[in-house]
């Protein structure tokens, strides 16, 4: 293997590792406001062998569900999948095709569904999963470059990416609300 490609990869993890941790430190917040409730989607793994003393040898399976499953405070389910990129655009196709499966039956029952984008971890986007599935429809290409994305951007303050900021929630909901 191109050890170019292997720095490249294992930095992308990285990246994308830091920006899962930034949208779990945007839920704490949006959870102690009574936002809502969500969570990271545990990944699925499969032991090879136990080491002892608690330890084990393993593999990630297979990656199948989006990132993130919870609900708003209104009730309504929402799903989303977080995605970095170091370049000038998001691929269509880093979202995978079970994914694609998973977003379409939750999308048919009502759940809010998105894909979370990081632009060097600098920018940041909420996309629609009907803008993220219709793609080529609307722009002319499978890809959105930070034209694309623009109306779906999202504000960061105080180190904090306001990820549900400007999302309606039905009912008479009052943000000031806690426990």
């Amino acid at each position: 293997m191109n050890p170019s490609r292997q720095i490249q990869g294992r930095r992308n993890k990285a990246f994308g590792d830091i920006f899962e941790r930034r949208i779990e430190h945007a839920l704490t917040r949006y959870e102690g406001l009574n936002v809502a409730c969500i969570q990271k989607t545990p990944e699925a793994m499969k032991v090879l062998r136990p080491l002892g003393n608690g330890h084990f040898e393993c593999v990630f399976e297979k990656k199948c569900q989006p990132d993130f499953k919870g609900s708003l405070c209104d009730g309504t389910a929402i799903v989303f999948e977080a995605k970095h990129t170091d370049t000038d655009r998001i691929k269509q196709e880093v979202v995978t095709e079970t994914q694609t499966k998973f977003f379409r039956t939750y999308s048919r029952h009502g759940a809010r569904c998105y894909v979370m984008v990081s632009m060097g971890l600098a920018s940041f986007y909420r996309v629609p999963w009907d803008v993220w599935e219709h793609m080529k429809e609307l722009f002319g290409h499978k890809y959105m470059d930070a034209k694309d994305l623009k109306p779906y951007r999202v504000s960061e303050s105080e180190g904090i990416i306001r990820i549900l900021d400007g999302i309606e929630l039905k009912g008479d909901y009052d943000e000031d609300t806690k426990d």
